[in-house]
């Protein structure tokens, strides 16, 4: 039996602490998990790991040999990978992103992707909620946030700026916008939350906490942006997804002296220490992509 893939399951066995939660991350049988887990223990001349009905763990002997097998199958791979052409990489990775990114700036991105990788196949869950990365499988998430998960391992690739929108139709029947104090007049949509919905916006020194009122919320931001295409009122939105609409005439960029709190954008993944040919590729293309991305669109010159 192959001793690298036997090494990597069991190195993902102790992550997971589950031969059913590895056989389903891994594409494989349980009984083919219990296989490779038995044949490294045998290579190796130890029981590395210690089974009950409710939880697998690392004897004392797996904690101690963990570093050096995981640091073996690191050397070993990155020697496969660096002889092996892009177009050879097979495997699977699953991805977690919002709605909203996932179609305006995700998929044009994967396109590029599936030129240089043809043979990695991807799964794409598309929400916008924290998940539990590896009770539900998810290699790789892209997350908009200033306070990331500190059990997961985050590399920032690119900024999110914001602006306020309404529709003209909105505009026209509502009371006149010219600082932030006056959106307390006006029907809001908000992003669905258990707090109140205060917009925090800045003008050089200047910063003002405004508490809105949101009779319509979502927990998705391209709904909130249909809604103020209807004329249902102001939203707070992504540059990449409102920009598109304000060019068009449709929606009417608000208060744009004023700067929204920006938001920074993340890979998250659980762990260096496993990462599959597949999910490394997918980070290292996606940091140089957006890389690329940033230096091409900078932010609107109102914002320096």
């Amino acid at each position: 039996m192959d001793k690298l893939t036997a090494a990597k399951v069991l190195l993902d066995v102790a992550q997971t602490e589950s031969f059913t939660a590895t056989a389903e991350r891994l594409d494989m049988s349980r009984p083919m998990v219990t296989r490779y887990v038995e044949a490294a223990e045998n290579w190796l001349g130890s029981r590395l790991l210690q089974r009950t009905t409710r939880k697998v763990s690392l004897t004392s002997a797996g904690e101690q040999l963990l570093d050096e097998l995981q640091s073996w199958v690191d050397q070993a791979q990155q020697m496969e990978e660096s002889l092996m052409p892009t177009k050879a990489i097979t495997g699977f990775v699953r991805l977690s992103v919002s709605m909203s990114f996932g179609f305006s700036q995700l998929m044009p991105a994967l396109e590029k992707f599936r030129q240089r990788y043809p043979a990695i196949k991807i799964d794409i869950d598309a929400q916008d909620r924290a998940v539990d990365m590896v009770a539900e499988r998810i290699d790789l998430a892209i997350r908009t946030t200033n306070d990331p998960n500190p059990a997961l391992i985050g590399r920032p690739f690119s900024v999110c700026y914001s602006k306020l929108v309404a529709s003209p139709d909105y505009l026209a029947r509502s009371p006149s916008i010219t600082q932030p104090q006056d959106l307390t007049h006006h029907a809001c949509l908000g992003y669905k939350n258990f707090g109140r919905h205060v917009w925090q916006l800045q003008q050089q020194n200047q910063h003002q906490e405004i508490e809105v009122n949101c009779d319509i919320t979502a927990n998705e931001a391209t709904v909130l942006l249909h809604g103020s295409l209807a004329g249902l009122g102001i939203s707070m939105q992504p540059d990449y997804l409102a920009d598109e609409w304000i060019k068009r005439g449709k929606l009417v960029w608000l208060l744009p002296e004023w700067q929204l709190m920006t938001l920074q954008m993340y890979l998250l993944y659980p762990s260096r220490k496993h990462l599959s040919p597949p999910v490394r590729a997918m980070i290292d293309f996606l940091l140089d992509y957006f890389a690329d991305q940033t230096h091409t669109n900078q932010p609107n010159a109102k914002r320096e």
